[in-house]
């Protein structure tokens, strides 16, 4: 079961996960309280590629 990391934090799982991979506490409540952020996938949507 994931620890209760505060009202400041919505998905206290994916915080930890993200914690644990080494992501800051600031960086990690961030992303888990993006409601499409595993959609997003920490992909970059449109922009130029280099040939």
């Amino acid at each position: 079961m994931a620890k209760d990391h505060g009202s400041s934090v919505k998905n206290d799982k994916q915080y930890e996960g993200l914690r644990k991979k080494g992501m800051s506490k600031s960086r990690a409540a961030a992303i888990a309280n993006t409601p499409d952020a595993s959609k997003k996938g920490g992909k970059k949507s449109g922009g130029s590629k280099k040939s």
